[in-house]
Order: C-alpha cells, then sequence, then structure tokens
C-alpha cells in the first residue's frame, strides 16, 4: 500500500489531460451522491484521491470527510475546500482514530485493488465500527480475477471518444506504457477478488452484502459492492437457578 500511497502523491500521469481528470471526478462524485441515504447523513470518503468535486457529494449530505493518506493530496484537498463548511480533510490515520458510529456512510472507492486481503480485512473492521448500525459501505472499483489491462485500456478510448479527450488518451496510454504507473503495476500487483470474495470478506466483518448493478467508475468489468451493517444480536442472560 506504501508504494501505491507514494505514487499517487506524487506528479504523476494517470489522468491523460485535466479534462479526463475534471471529468473523472465529476462522474464518480455524482455516482457517490446517488448513494446518499439522506440529507443529514454523516459521510466518509476513505482513500479518497483528489475529490475534485467533493462538493457535489457534500451538498447533498450533512457532512463529508474526506480521509486521505497522502500529505500532498490531503494539502490540496484542504486548499480547495477550506471555504465550504461540510466538508471536513484528515488523514486517513485519523479517521482509524475516530469514534464508534460516527458515520451513516463510508466510500472505499478504488482502493482495495492496492491492499493486501490482510488489509483489507483490517479496513472492513474499521469501518464496521466507525459505522451506525444500518449504516452502508460502498465498495468500489473492486478488480475481478479475469480483468485484463486490455480492457482498461478500452473503457479508457471510449471514456475518451465520449467525454472529448480521445486523442490525449491515445497519448497517454502511449506515455503510460513508459511510465512509474507500469513499473508499480508489474512490480507490486493489483490485488484481485471474485464476487464471491469480495462478499465473504465483507460479511466476515458483520455485513449484509449484495452487488451494486453498475460500478461506480467508468470501468465496467470492475465491480462495487453495497454493504449494510447488520445490527448487533444481543444474546440474552443466561438464566441461573438457585
Amino acid at each position: 500500500m506504501k508504494d501505491w500511497v507514494a505514487y499517487y502523491d506524487s506528479d504523476h500521469s494517470i489522468y491523460v489531460n485535466a479534462r479526463h481528470r475534471d471529468v473523472h471526478y465529476a462522474r464518480l462524485a455524482d455516482a457517490m451522491a446517488s448513494y446518499i441515504p439522506s440529507r443529514t447523513a454523516a459521510v466518509l470518503d476513505y482513500g479518497c484521491g483528489e475529490a475534485l468535486h467533493a462538493d457535489r457529494v457534500a451538498a447533498v449530505t450533512g457532512r463529508l470527510t474526506l480521509a486521505e493518506a497522502g500529505p500532498a493530496v490531503r494539502g490540496r484537498l484542504i486548499e480547495r475546500f477550506n471555504g465550504n463548511p461540510k466538508i471536513a480533510v484528515i488523514s486517513t490515520d485519523r479517521a482509524a482514530g475516530m469514534r464508534p458510529q460516527s458515520f451513516d456512510m463510508v466510500i472505499l472507492h478504488s482502493v482495495s485493488q492496492y491492499l493486501t486481503p490482510e488489509e483489507l480485512d483490517h479496513k472492513a473492521d474499521l469501518f464496521h465500527r466507525l459505522l451506525q448500525p444500518g449504516g452502508l459501505l460502498v465498495v468500489g472499483d473492486v478488480v475481478p480475477p479475469d480483468a485484463s489491462a486490455l480492457s482498461d485500456v478500452w473503457a479508457l478510448l471510449r471514456f475518451g471518444w465520449q467525454d472529448g479527450f480521445f486523442c490525449a488518451a491515445v497519448l497517454g496510454l502511449i506515455r503510460t506504457f513508459f511510465s512509474d504507473y507500469r513499473q508499480l503495476r508489474t512490480k507490486v500487483g493489483l490485488t484481485r477478488y471474485s464476487e464471491q470474495e469480495m462478499a465473504g470478506k465483507l460479511a466476515a466483518a458483520g455485513f449484509a452484502v449484495t452487488r451494486a448493478p453498475a460500478n461506480l467508475g467508468h470501468l465496467a468489468t470492475r465491480m462495487t459492492f453495497l454493504a449494510r451493517k447488520m445490527p448487533e444480536v444481543v444474546r440474552p442472560a443466561a438464566f441461573v437457578g438457585i
């Protein structure tokens, strides 16, 4: 995870141009907003990245907390949303220390592939603690075992064709081939889960799990899961006879 945090906290070229970056975060914010349970909900976006349009999500919540591990990215988030009273920016370390049941909804988008299975288990336990009973955990952009880099290439080209950055997407793919991203992906790899594996992990942490009809992001081959924190079962005290 540390290698990926350092990469995304650097001056990387994962977005082919400013248009790609803006449209990506705009679409993602609108998709996230569609899951907000109420306008009073407290929401945590964990591993939020640049979150350029987090104000769109905040507009339909009571409070939005952006948790980001990279200090440079976090600094830009603080500067961007400093005037928005609904948005707080914190480190992921600080999020881990927040009081139980602080949130009605938690979003973990495009993060699971950078965690080891053990790290994901720890995050699922953390989110279970941070959520209110019945609260919603949205896990997006889960990479299935059969997903290929070629499918990501075609998805980016379609995205660029639809939203006006096709030529930049072609040039960006060439740059990516020779970039640190490709080297890091080859060296570290991405963690992949089948639908059953991800559902099983979240269920083991105390969630009732369903797969969403579509992924949050533009990569249609990836998966999004909706995990509802199940009410804790209170066992009656055993009767002790006299």
